[in-house]
C-alpha cells in the first residue's frame, strides 16, 4: 500500500477571504476549504485524511463507498484508492445517475462504479462485500459522503482552526455551511461544544436534499455517536449532552429548493456574481445553492451588522459541469 504524504499530518489552514460589499449590511468571510491541497479539495478531503489513517491500519485490499454521479465524495475517495494503489468500488443509485466532471474522474481514477436501484443499495452494498471475501479479499468500506465518526472529527478539528483565525480575523457571529450527510455540521457543532463556545455564536447548517425533520436528527444522531467513538475522551464526552447539542443546532430546509441537484436562476446568478467579482467557483449542486440560501436567509431573518462566515466545502469540478457562466 502506497502512502499519500499530503495526507500523513494535518493540512495548512486553509484562507479565510473577506467578501467585501458581498452582502450589504454584514461583513461576509468565506473560508476556503475548496483550496485543501488533494483532488480538488473539499471539505471531503478533510474527511478522507481521517479515513486514510484508518485504511492504513486496517490494511484492505479493495475500498468501498457509495455516491451519486455528482458526489465530490467519491471523487475524493477514488482517487486515494488510486494514489494508494488500492481497488476502489463505488456503488451508486441507478436513479437520474448522470454523467458530471467528477464522475469522469472517478472513471479516470479507475475506479470501478455498480448501479442498483435506491431501493436496493443497502443489500447491493452487503452483496458487494460477501462477494468481496469470497474472493479473498478484505474491504474498507465508507458511508456515502464521508459520514462517520472520522468525519465528525475532521470538521470538529476543522473548528478549532477556525477559532485560531477568529484571534487574528475577529470573530464570527454566523458559520454558514451546506449540510447533506451531516458530519460537517456534526463536526462543526461537536467543535463549538468542546472549546466550550459561550458568545451564542450560531452554525447554521442549509440543507441541499434533507427535510429539516430528517436532516437535523441526523447531525444530532452523529454528535451523540462520536461523543461515544474513540475520537473523544471520557472529560470531552461530558461536554457533549443532549442539551447542549440540541441547543446549538441550526438547520433549515428553507432554501433546499426541490432538493439534491435542484437550482434556479438566482442560484446561477449568485455563482455568476460570485466568479466574476471574487473569482472562486461554485457549483450549482452544494456550495453554490448555499451561498444564495445564506443570502437568503440573511434577508428573510433580517439579520444585519454582523460578521459571518461562510464554508466553502469544494465541488470546483461540477462548476464547470453546470457551465453557469461557460
Amino acid at each position: 500500500m502506497r502512502q499519500i504524504p499530503v495526507m500523513e499530518q494535518k493540512f495548512p489552514p486553509t484562507p479565510i477571504q473577506y467578501l467585501k460589499d458581498c452582502v450589504p449590511g454584514n461583513e461576509i468571510y468565506i473560508k476556503r476549504d475548496d483550496l485543501l491541497p488533494f483532488s480538488f479539495g473539499g471539505n471531503k478531503v478533510r474527511k478522507a485524511r481521517f479515513f486514510y489513517q484508518e485504511i492504513k491500519r486496517e490494511n484492505p485490499d479493495v475500498i468501498m463507498t457509495y455516491g451519486s454521479g455528482a458526489s465530490n465524495h467519491c471523487r475524493i475517495i477514488a482517487n486515494m484508492a488510486c494514489a494508494m494503489g488500492l481497488e476502489c468500488h463505488i456503488i451508486s443509485p441507478e436513479e437520474n445517475y448522470e454523467e458530471t466532471a467528477n464522475s469522469r474522474m472517478v472513471e479516470a481514477f479507475g475506479a470501478t462504479v455498480e448501479k442498483a436501484e435506491l431501493s436496493r443499495i443497502s443489500e447491493t452494498i452487503e452483496n458487494r462485500k460477501k462477494a468481496f471475501l469470497k474472493q479473498g479479499k478484505k474491504p474498507y468500506f465508507i458511508v456515502g459522503g464521508g459520514h462517520g465518526n472520522p468525519g465528525t472529527a475532521a470538521y470538529a478539528e476543522c473548528y478549532e482552526e477556525i477559532c485560531r483565525q477568529e484571534e487574528e480575523s475577529g470573530r464570527f457571529d454566523y458559520i454558514f455551511h451546506t449540510s447533506g450527510t451531516g458530519a460537517t455540521q456534526a463536526g462543526l457543532v461537536a467543535g463549538m461544544l468542546l472549546v466550550g463556545r459561550q458568545d451564542g455564536q450560531k452554525i447554521v447548517g442549509i440543507s441541499n436534499a434533507r427535510t429539516e425533520e430528517r436532516g437535523r436528527q441526523v447531525v444530532f444522531d452523529s454528535i451523540r455517536e462520536y461523543r461515544e467513538s474513540e475520537f473523544v475522551t471520557e472529560k470531552q464526552a461530558a461536554l457533549l449532552t443532549d442539551e447542549a447539542i440540541d441547543k446549538n443546532l441550526y438547520f433549515t430546509d428553507r432554501y433546499r429548493l426541490e432538493g439534491y441537484g435542484d437550482y434556479n436562476p438566482e442560484v446561477e446568478k449568485t455563482i455568476r456574481d460570485m466568479m466574476l467579482s471574487f473569482g472562486i467557483p461554485m457549483d450549482t449542486t452544494y456550495v453554490g445553492k448555499t451561498f444564495w440560501g445564506m443570502k437568503q436567509y440573511l434577508k428573510d431573518n433580517q439579520v444585519s451588522g454582523k460578521r459571518i462566515l461562510f464554508l466553502h466545502t469544494g465541488g470546483t469540478p461540477l462548476f464547470f459541469t453546470g457551465g453557469c457562466i461557460l
